[in-house]
C-alpha cells in the first residue's frame, strides 16, 4: 500500500490531462485531412458503391447515389457532418462495407487489438532476453548470431515473413493453419480453433517487431555494464547474475520504453499486411476496401482509432520512463 500512495498519481495525472487537450487539435487536423484527401482522390465513391451495375446506370441513378451517400456536399460540410455525428457517437455508414461503421468497427477491432497485443508482449518479453544474453556475452558468438539476425529482420518486410512462415509451417511441416480464424467447415469458432489460428500470424507480426527490442536492449545494458556503479557491485563481491539483473537491467531497460510508444505505427502497419496474409478477421480488410472505395465515414474513423493509438503508446511510454527513472519530471 505504501508503494502505490508513494507514487506521483499528481502529476501524472497533470501530465495526461495536458495530452488528452492537446490530442483534441490533433485529432480535428487529422480527420480534416482524410477527409481532403479523400477529395482529392481520382477515385469515385460512387462508381465504387454502384459497382458493375453503376456501369449501365443513368446518370440520374448515380446523381441519386451521390445525394445519399452525401459526396455532393462541399468538403467542409461532409467533414464537419460526420464530426458532430461522431461526437454524438454516431460515426455514420460505411459505403462500402454496407453497414454502420461503429458495427463494422465494432466486428473487427477485437480480433486486430488480440492480435497486435500477443505480438507486442511476445516481441518485448523475447527481445529483451535476446538483448540481455547478446549483451552479457557482447563480441562472442551468441551475441554476433543475435545481432545478425536482428538486422536482417530489420530489412524483411512482414508480407515476406508471413509468406514465408505460411509455406514452411502450414505446407511444408503442416504444424499451423495457414490462415482464418477457424478450421475449414467449422460453424463457430471454438477458443481451441482461435488459439491454433492466432499463433503463425501472432509470430510473425513480433518477429517483425523483435529486431528494435533486441538491438535497443543489447545497447543499454552493455552500456550499463561499463558504468562506475555497475563496477563497483562487481567489486563488492555480488554475483554476475546479480550485477545483471539488479544493477545493469534496470538502468539499460529506460532508453527501451522510449522505444514501445514510438513502435505504435509500426506495429500498426505490420498489422495489416499480416492480417492480409493471413486473412485474420481484423480491421486490415475493411482499411484496404474504405481506402479504394473512398469511404469518408469509414476512413474518417479508422485514422482517428489508429492516431489515437500511437497518442496513447506515446503517452504511455513517458509514464512508464517517468517511473522507472525519479530522476525525470511529468513536465511532458
Amino acid at each position: 500500500m505504501r508503494a502505490l500512495t508513494s507514487l506521483p498519481w499528481g502529476p501524472m495525472a497533470r501530465m495526461t490531462g495536458r495530452r488528452a487537450l492537446l490530442a483534441v487539435p490533433v485529432l480535428l487536423a487529422v480527420t480534416f485531412g482524410v477527409f481532403a484527401i479523400a477529395a482529392a482522390s481520382p477515385f469515385d465513391p460512387v462508381k465504387a458503391y454502384a459497382g458493375d451495375a453503376g456501369l449501365t446506370a443513368s446518370q440520374e441513378s448515380l446523381d441519386q447515389i451521390r445525394h445519399n451517400l452525401g459526396v455532393d456536399q462541399p468538403l467542409l460540410t461532409r467533414w464537419w457532418d460526420w464530426l458532430t455525428g461522431a461526437l454524438t457517437g454516431d460515426l455514420g455508414d460505411s459505403a462500402s462495407l454496407r453497414a454502420p461503421v461503429s458495427q463494422v468497427i465494432g466486428e473487427r477491432l477485437g480480433w486486430s487489438v488480440l492480435l497486435c497485443t500477443l505480438a507486442f508482449v511476445v516481441a518485448v518479453l523475447l527481445g529483451t532476453v535476446l538483448g540481455v544474453l547478446a549483451a552479457r556475452w557482447r563480441g562472442g558468438m551468441f551475441d554476433r548470431m543475435v545481432t545478425g539476425a536482428a538486422y536482417a529482420l530489420e530489412a524483411a518486410p512482414p508480407f515476406w515473413l508471413g509468406l514465408l512462415a505460411i509455406w514452411l509451417c502450414a505446407l511444408k511441416l503442416g504444424v499451423l493453419p495457414a490462415g482464418g480464424l477457424t478450421d475449414t467447415g467449422s460453424p463457430t469458432a471454438t477458443a481451441g480453433q482461435i488459439a491454433r489460428h492466432v499463433v503463425l500470424p501472432a509470430l510473425v507480426l513480433a518477429v517483425s517487431q523483435l529486431p528494435w527490442f533486441v538491438l535497443y536492449v543489447r545497447q543499454g545494458v552493455g552500456d550499463a555494464l561499463a558504468e562506475d556503479a555497475v563496477r563497483g557491485a562487481r567489486s563488492r563481491g555480488l554475483r554476475e547474475r546479480t550485477v545483471l539483473l539488479q544493477h545493469a537491467l534496470r538502468s539499460g531497460l529506460l532508453p527501451v520504453l522510449t522505444l514501445i510508444g514510438s513502435r505504435v505505427p509500426e506495429l500498426i502497419t505490420g498489422a495489416l499486411l499480416v492480417e492480409t496474409v493471413f486473412s485474420w478477421p481484423g480491421i486490415a480488410a475493411a482499411t484496404v476496401q474504405a481506402a479504394t472505395g473512398v469511404d469518408f465515414p469509414l476512413l474518417a474513423a479508422l485514422t482517428v482509432l489508429a492516431t489515437a493509438a500511437v497518442l496513447i503508446g506515446n503517452l504511455l511510454s513517458d509514464l512508464l520512463y517517468g517511473l522507472a527513472d525519479p530522476r525525470v519530471a511529468f513536465d511532458g
